[in-house]
């Protein structure tokens, strides 16, 4: 019977104070980890840009030395799995899922350039002639990496 009388708990000015603690931590870590999204966000078009150059000028060069004349790849050889690309088109991160945002839009026939993008639909924008490509949305001014 003596155990029962010597048992210590919290008082509520403790958990009072625990919870205001834990409350200030959250309120200091949820714009971190929103920035921490950006972030990551901005690294994954990032990568996946660098994947689709690396493809274009794999795919450039291959056709300098196995044809002899250097080309850049067509939007239909761009798009189609196993010949630039040995899987599927990565999906820009910016790009709304309902927009096709692992889709490439031919710059040529919309007549954008670099830098510029042309309506909500695609992921990625592509020019023939010059092999360039880049991200058909401009959240954080992507479209000119």
């Amino acid at each position: 019977m003596n155990s029962l009388a010597n048992q210590k708990g919290f008082t509520l000015i403790e958990l009072v104070i625990i919870i205001v603690i834990l409350g200030i931590l959250a309120a200091v870590a949820i714009p971190k980890y929103q920035d921490i999204s950006s972030e990551a966000r901005e690294a994954s078009c990032r990568a996946a840009l660098g994947g689709l150059r690396s493809a274009i000028t794999i795919f450039y060069a291959n056709q300098a030395v196995t044809t002899g004349t250097a080309a850049w790849p067509s939007h239909a050889e761009l798009s189609s799995i196993g010949t630039v690309m040995e899987q599927s088109i990565p999906k820009n991160p910016y790009q709304n899922e309902a927009n096709y945002p692992d889709s490439i839009l031919d710059a040529d026939v919309a007549g954008i350039i670099k830098g510029q993008t042309s309506g909500a639909n695609c992921g990625w924008a592509y020019s023939f002639t010059t092999g360039e490509i880049w991200a058909n949305t401009s959240v954080t001014n992507e479209n000119n990496w």
